[in-house]
């Protein structure tokens, strides 16, 4: 009886560990993310520093600046907005992180729509 409750314990005590979330090693980097739109898949790949997000979509590059919150979230402001929506900040939130991956959950700050994603380190 008491080598049931033990291993009970043990894999309740093994399934409550939180997820991993070494953040700091994805504050800075190189990354892509790629993205289903439209039936479409397409990729995205962003430099990122302390202070500065540089995006390239689809060959348009894009700026924005980086606010960061606490260690795993961060607010993107972009610096050339060419409409309303582009004007809006977006707060993203990493969620998960591994190896050379992260999954984040992002949004327009102040909205309660949320999407998620997983951006991979190349550099």
């Amino acid at each position: 009886m008491k080598l049931i409750y033990n291993t009970i314990l043990a894999f309740v005590l093994i399934a409550c560990n939180p997820p991993q979330r070494n953040c700091t090693d994805f504050k800075t980097g190189s990354f892509e993310f790629t993205a289903e739109i439209n039936g479409e898949s397409t990729t995205t790949s962003f430099f990122r520093n302390d202070t500065l997000e540089v995006e390239n979509f689809n060959g348009k590059i894009d700026s924005s600046s980086i606010k960061w919150v606490n260690d795993c979230e961060y607010i993107l402001k972009n610096l050339h907005p060419v409409n309303t929506a582009e004007e809006t900040p977006l707060l993203i939130k990493i969620l998960t992180t591994s190896e050379d991956r992260y999954t984040f959950e992002y949004g327009q700050v102040g909205s309660a729509q949320k999407a998620r994603g997983t951006a991979v380190k190349i550099k």
